[in-house]
């Protein structure tokens, strides 16, 4: 995995509506919106690059992902976009999907949360390096770049994944500075929890 292209291909956003925190992210991807969307949707293919993931997928239906979080699946339009909650109500995730130049699909992943883990838009911080490592393993996936063998949990935590991780953390670092919805002193505090969870035993930058 080339680290720098892979971070440079997200354009990352934070913003704050009174105490609702929102990552927003973007990039292209190098196949139509029929097949990412069925990437993203189809139990079978969501486990060769995310995990697996259980449940009844319509709306009305909730679901599961493995060792991670579940919710209920609020609006879907294939292969445009859809919307769950995450982790709880208060949290929300929508993803967008437009045709973009040639065979290439436009996507959009946003996630907003009410009264997130941390002040401002430092909660992003939360949320938006796990979401790079996804967005990443499906680049990867639809480019053919995963051999049929590889395993996302265990790619998850090896070396690569983890400095891909941290480099992620300095980029939605900045991000949020960008954005001025949080203190310095709360951004670099959030930081270091970060960091702890996706990327243990690197050291944190300011």
């Amino acid at each position: 995995m080339d680290i720098l292209e892979q971070i440079t291909a997200v354009q990352r956003e934070v913003s704050r509506t009174g105490e609702t925190a929102t990552v927003l992210m973007r990039r292209t991807y190098q196949s139509g919106p029929e097949d990412v969307w069925d990437a993203l949707t189809d139990p079978e293919r969501m486990a060769r690059w995310f995990s697996p993931v259980t449940g009844e997928l319509k709306v009305g239906g909730s679901f599961q992902i493995q060792g991670n979080a579940g919710g209920e699946i609020l609006e879907c339009e294939p292969p445009k976009r859809y919307k769950v909650t995450f982790g709880g109500p208060e949290s929300l995730l929508e993803v967008r999907l437009t045709p973009g130049p040639g065979d290439t699909t436009e996507f959009e992943l946003e996630h907003s949360m009410a009264n997130p883990p941390a002040p401002g838009g430092a909660g992003a911080l939360y949320v938006g390096p796990g979401w790079d490592g996804a967005i990443a393993g499906l680049a990867l996936y639809l480019n053919g770049d995963l051999g049929a063998d590889v395993d996302p949990a265990e790619m998850a935590n090896s070396p690569e994944v983890i400095e891909y991780n941290a480099q992620c953390i300095h980029a939605w670092t900045e991000a949020i500075r960008a954005s001025g919805t949080t203190t310095e002193k709360d951004l670099e505090e959030t930081v270091a929890i970060a960091m702890a969870h996706y990327a243990p035993e690197t050291p944190p930058e300011n």
